[in-house]
């Protein structure tokens, strides 16, 4: 055990420090981003390189149903290997007990990585950067809702009430009042990231009612990925500790803001350390403008992996915080693709179309796939747009189907994420989809029923 605790980061063993371990989380990530796996005592953790779950979590639909992702030899639940990375050991700190979580790599029986476990997509895009000998970085940013308690589903979700004893208002965005509102829960995030080891960048209320936005700092994209899983499930945990409850829906209430998961986009060249959108007279070079062109053309059919989910849609409205289109622009928040102010060597591209329900680790991972093709293909982007980009037309998919149906043809975007992981995605959201569509919305009882 003295072992075990010795090798754990430097913020988990500050956790533990005058406590014995009682317990150890072993998780990975589904693809709608749900932590799975087993919690072990202590003891048993120590003694284990390895634990066995089925490679049937990554079939299931995000209603607990089965997508029929059967390969050559069909549907047989194979057994996984699931080894721990100890460099994701991390505090869980709202537990009863001393408990650490540790994220898990998923390998099959010949020690070959599971292709459609997030994790590992998310890494094999991060290998072809480093084989073009690039290092990619990421800065992702985090909306999402503190609501009332809703044990409804028939019920309208209605923001948190704050310490006035008033519901939280909407159009508030940057109030400090207003984040001072939900004081006691944001106190119990940062409470937890510290314990956890992480670092926040920021905390700004957003322009929905009860809607948050945390910023991380930049750097390597599967590190950024790993805070942000942990993060959902740490705001929940805070947030339960005051009777509300954190939401990542993409849309959770009508004639609000959606939430995003924003993420910031560089590229390092391995062996200089210099960013390669930036030229050597500091001006902006062919590797930035390629990286631009790539999203531009690739994103269309990446959207099914970064709006996962059928409300995801919802969220692409005009004038409402979200783009519409994949225009691009320097600092102008109305485009899909946003070059923010900064210094030459800071230069970056945001990605705004992701919205904050999809897995961390694929919406990275698909993001950096565009961008990645753009490079290799030596894409060039539209002109600039100048103006309103609300003014323009919408080129995003409205609805699930579309989105999915742009996806399964996008064979250039499939070799890079692995073509067995677009397979098994598609089918199990096809089979999400399919489900959404049985059910009868009380909209369409209402203006339908007795007038069609």
């Amino acid at each position: 055990m003295s072992d075990l605790i010795k090798d754990l980061p430097e913020a988990a063993q500050t956790y533990l420090t005058g406590h014995r371990l009682d317990e150890v989380e072993c998780i990975i990530a589904d693809l709608p981003g749900i932590a799975r796996g087993k919690a072990v005592p202590a003891s048993k953790f120590a003694r284990q390189d390895y634990f066995h779950l089925p490679d049937s979590i990554f079939f299931q639909t995000i209603t607990g149903g089965w997508g029929e992702a059967a390969d050559d030899d069909g549907f047989i639940e194979k057994d996984m290997l699931l080894r721990p990375d100890m460099s994701t050991a991390s505090a869980a700190p709202w537990t009863g007990d001393w408990t650490l979580q540790v994220i898990h790599d998923a390998y099959d029986r010949h020690g070959d990585p599971i292709p459609y476990s997030p994790r590992n997509v998310l890494k094999r895009v991060v290998d072809l950067y480093h084989q073009q000998g690039w290092e990619p970085v990421v800065a992702p940013e985090m909306e999402f809702f503190l609501i009332a308690r809703n044990l409804d589903p028939a019920q309208d979700i209605k923001p948190m009430t704050g310490r006035s004893g008033r519901p939280a208002a909407a159009r508030q965005a940057y109030s400090m009042t207003a984040v001072d509102e939900f004081g006691p829960v944001i106190d119990d995030i940062y409470d937890f990231a510290e314990a956890q080891g992480f670092e926040i960048d920021g905390i700004t209320q957003e322009g929905g009612a009860g809607q948050l936005e945390i910023n991380l700092l930049h750097g390597d994209p599967v590190k950024l990925a790993d805070e942000v899983f942990y993060f959902k499930r740490l705001i929940r945990e805070a947030a339960l500790r005051h009777d509300c409850f954190a939401t990542f829906m993409a849309k959770p209430i009508a004639d609000e803001p959606g939430s995003a998961m924003h993420i910031h986009h560089s590229v390092l060249d391995m062996e200089t350390g210099q960013n390669i959108f930036v030229g050597p007279q500091e001006g902006e070079t062919d590797a930035f403008f390629h990286f631009i062109g790539g999203l531009q053309k690739h994103l269309p059919e990446a959207i099914a992996v970064l709006a996962p989910n059928v409300n995801s849609y919802r969220r692409y409205v005009r004038d409402h915080a979200a783009p519409i289109n994949l225009e691009w622009a320097r600092d102008n928040r109305t485009t899909g693709i946003r070059v923010p102010l900064s210094s030459p060597q800071a230069r970056r591209v945001e990605n705004r179309i992701a919205g904050m329900d999809c897995n961390p680790y694929l919406g990275i991972a698909a993001s950096l796939a565009c961008g990645y093709l753009g490079m290799m293909e030596k894409l060039r982007p539209s002109a600039q747009y100048r103006g309103d980009a609300y003014q323009g037309e919408g080129d995003i998919p409205r609805v699930q189907g579309q989105a999915l149906d742009r996806f399964e043809n996008a064979t250039a975007l499939h070799e890079v994420l692995g073509p067995e992981f677009a397979r098994v995605f598609s089918i199990v959201k096809r089979a999400e989809y399919d489900e959404f569509l049985q059910v009868i919305s009380p909209w369409e009882r209402e203006h339908l029923l007795l007038n069609v």
